[in-house]
């Protein structure tokens, strides 16, 4: 046995040999109970894989029916987390960022980062990198910079990289310099027309300046929430623009800049399909963009589908979701969040799935005045050296940790009470997610391949099963 203390959860795990982990007879469960007694906690006794029938409810695993390949799970590094990582301990930093990207022992094997695009309304202030003074412009982006993130993200992600040198990126603006906007604030506005081409090329030289700095962009989504005003800061963009603006200016500066950066569209909520779906019916916009991002604010989780079906061959990408528990008490259930998230978005044919953001302080800042988030608490609360893990933290752990880059999703069918999903790992190991969202143990059989094994749950809890 050995130990690691975790927040304040000691972890207690059975050292065990590679054949009795994960060998072909037995399936290792990391278990979170909402009662907090296992908090995705590895359980010391592995659960049989035997040949035989199954005589409880079943989910049947069938590896033969292929979806979609994952790209990775995690969450937003906003300017606000990576200010609070870079205030802690140079020790504690270390050890923080080694247990959310690293992928042995208990680290829970982060694979897929956002960042933001000058300020979020997760940073202590708005900037953009080609901020001027009221009544100049520069079209040319003479003065561009990316200075404003070398106090904090920059030297972040630099750090993740040196632990997980493939971690993927995805990068989105919540709005463009002021100067180019309708409104000249960071509330809101529009981008003006005559800055198409500049603002094409103010994305050109993000992408090329933090590949300066070793860091490479994977995807853009062009406009963090296109139809929310209410941030601060935020713009407006509605499909039409959108449309105009990714064929007539980003795709060619792309493709000008030799750049390999994905375009994604939309980044909104799941009750507006039809904007995506506008856009993609263009063909002279639809060969510059690589698929469509989704949040779930508002609207069903199978809209993702609804897009899939028309245009197949383009990808999903699921790039924020706030999870808060906010109720007090000793309890948490994570069966919530994992069944409509995890679990829900990955069968309705995501790559990806990240949430917002990854750390907050105990107020819930840093964040912008008057249009913050003031209730963003992040998957991890740091206050000085002091980490609490919180129910987002969780709810990525329980799939990041093995469902690794380029796993397969794979068939399962679903139960009332005992949502599920199901991966073919790179190695070729099978996993599967459970979430029990019934308000009673539940007792079930998993059959794959011909060999089957008998698993429970509590009320509220989740497991993740690997063999």
């Amino acid at each position: 046995m050995n130990s690691k203390v975790i927040g304040s959860v000691l972890f207690v795990v059975s050292v065990l040999s590679p054949l009795a982990a994960h060998g072909q007879k037995d399936v290792s469960l990391w278990l979170t109970n909402s009662d907090r007694s296992a908090l995705f906690q590895q359980q010391t006794t592995p659960l049989p894989l035997v040949t035989g029938p199954a005589t409880n409810q079943i989910i049947d695993v069938d590896g033969a029916k292929a979806y979609q390949t994952m790209d990775g799970f995690g969450f937003a590094l906003t300017g606000g987390s990576a200010q609070l990582i870079m205030r802690m301990d140079s020790a504690k930093r270390a050890e923080l960022l080694q247990e959310l990207f690293g992928v042995d022992g208990n680290n829970i094997g982060v694979s897929y980062v956002r960042l933001s695009v000058g300020a979020s309304d997760m940073n202590d202030h708005v900037f953009s990198y080609d901020d001027l003074p009221e009544g100049q412009t520069d079209t040319a982006m003479a003065k561009f910079s990316l200075e404003p993130d070398k106090a904090d993200v920059i030297p972040v992600m630099k750090q993740i990289l040196t632990i997980n040198p493939h971690i993927k990126v995805l990068a989105s603006p919540w709005s463009a310099p002021l100067w180019m906007k309708t409104s000249g604030v960071a509330r809101g506005g529009v981008l003006k027309p005559e800055y198409f081409g500049a603002y094409a090329d103010y994305f050109v030289k993000y992408i090329q300046g933090m590949k300066a700095e070793g860091i490479t962009i994977d995807t853009l989504t062009v406009q963090n929430e296109p139809l929310n005003e209410k941030n601060t800061p935020s713009m407006l963009m509605l499909e039409s623009e959108l449309d105009i603006f990714i064929k007539d200016n980003l795709g060619p500066a792309f493709k000008k800049a030799g750049i390999q950066t994905k375009i994604v569209l939309y980044d909104h909520n799941l009750d507006h399909p039809l904007y995506p779906l506008s856009i993609l019916r263009d063909r002279a916009a639809n060969k510059y963009i690589d698929g469509t991002g989704f949040h779930l604010y508002g609207g069903t989780v199978d809209a993702m589908t609804q897009v899939h079906n028309e245009f197949p061959k383009k990808n999903l990408y699921f790039t924020e979701q706030s999870v808060n528990d906010r109720r007090s008490g000793a309890t948490m259930n994570l069966s919530r969040p994992v069944s409509r998230i995890m679990i829900g978005v990955s069968r309705n044919w995501s790559k990806n799935i990240l949430l917002w953001n990854l750390a907050a302080d105990p107020n819930a800042g840093p964040h912008t005045n008057e249009g913050g988030c003031t209730g963003c608490f992040g998957a991890l609360t740091i206050d000085g050296d002091k980490v609490t893990r919180n129910i987002a933290y969780y709810t990525v752990a329980h799939a990041s940790k093995f469902v690794r880059p380029g796993s397969v999703r794979i068939e399962s069918n679903s139960l009332d009470p005992l949502p599920n999903v199901a991966f073919k790992a790179p190695d070729g190991k099978r996993v599967l997610i459970v979430a029990n969202v019934s308000d009673s143990p539940q007792k079930f059989d998993v059959r794959s391949e011909g060999k089957v094994f008998t698993a429970s749950l509590n009320a509220g809890a989740v497991g993740t099963y690997v063999w």
